[in-house]
């Protein structure tokens, strides 16, 4: 028996490997279940006992330095693989840690799957935007302060080229090219020139949405909102819509919703009122129409309108 450790000894000491065909070769003769270190430990039963101790520590060696043996020539071949540039391809890379999705971008999904439900395709427009598209169109008029540096980020002068304020311009782009019925939401990032807070930014998100179609009403606008407002926020949430000025909408209104943290009895979220503003919607006002190529005339109370703040909603939550 030690002869036998003896000799594989040796020839374990001997042993090269060039690839790593070679290497796994080694592995099976010597270290596998099957192999000649495995049947040294079968036929240990069979040493006299006086002599076991003995055999028992040279197989132990034997087994160790071949284990050692393995590892160098492993390392050796992995070396050599990455000096020469022959690595194998196929090995797995570098593990790479999956994020999370931003709030954000969760709340703007959760809100297009809602419309989605309601039939409402999505559509977007440029961030960087005219004074057409973004003003002119829209019926605001050449004195209206939303014009004035104070609010908007302007890039260029005559022509006005500037970064939008709101995502209404991709409303007018839409129309631009699509005549009526129309159901979309226009989900998007607008800019405005106003002091950062924590309820504030200059950079924030709103979801647009656009219905025309025949024989629809306020009451009709009412309802999507209403429907809205349950999903996202849920089955208890109460909606209240009070009247207000927009340029482009007429008539036009604020929407609020029932503040579902204090049941509406009041709290610090909604500064006590029970009520959360959310948005502001309407009617198309005809000259929007106009400009945007759809005959205002043969339309009568077709188009709703509404514009959701998407960091409102968030804050909500």
């Amino acid at each position: 028996m030690i002869d036998k450790i003896k000799e594989l000894l040796k020839e374990t000491e001997q042993v090269t490997v060039k690839t790593a065909e070679e290497l796994e070769s080694f592995r099976l003769k010597y270290l596998s279940k099957k192999g000649s270190i495995s049947q040294l430990f079968n036929d240990f039963k069979n040493v006299p006992a006086d002599q076991k101790k003995l055999v028992g520590q040279e197989i132990n060696k034997l087994k160790q330095f071949a284990q050692q043996k393995f590892d160098a020539l492993k390392e050796s071949l992995e070396n050599a693989e990455t000096s020469t540039g022959t690595a194998d391809l196929t090995r797995p890379g570098e593990p790479l840690e999956l994020g999370t999705r931003h709030p954000i971008s969760i709340v703007r999904n959760e809100i297009i799957n809602i419309f989605g439900r309601l039939g409402f395709t999505v559509a977007e427009g440029p961030e960087i935007e005219d004074d057409f598209h973004n003003f002119t169109a829209l019926n605001f008029p050449p004195e209206h302060p939303a014009r004035d540096m104070q609010d908007t980020f302007f890039i260029e002068k005559d022509p006005d080229i500037l970064l939008r304020t709101h995502t209404s311009g991709s409303q007018v782009r839409y129309m631009e090219k699509h005549q009526p019925p129309i159901r979309s939401i226009f989900p998007g990032r607008v800019f405005r020139n106003e002091a950062i807070s924590a309820r504030a930014h200059c950079i924030f998100h709103q979801v647009e949405g656009l219905y025309v179609a025949e024989n629809v009403s306020f009451a009709d606008l009412k309802q999507t909102l209403m429907y809205f407002a349950k999903e996202m926020f849920g089955e208890q949430t109460q909606i209240r819509l009070r009247p207000s000025y927009f340029p482009f909408t007429e008539p036009s209104a604020e929407m609020d919703v029932s503040c579902s943290i204090c049941g509406g009895k009041g709290c610090n979220v909604c500064k006590y009122t029970g009520w959360l503003e959310i948005l502001g919607c309407g009617m198309v006002d005809p000259n929007v129409l106009d400009n945007c190529g759809i005959d205002s005339e043969n339309i009568r109370d077709l188009l709703l309108e509404w514009v959701l703040s998407v960091l409102q909603c968030l804050n909500f939550r």
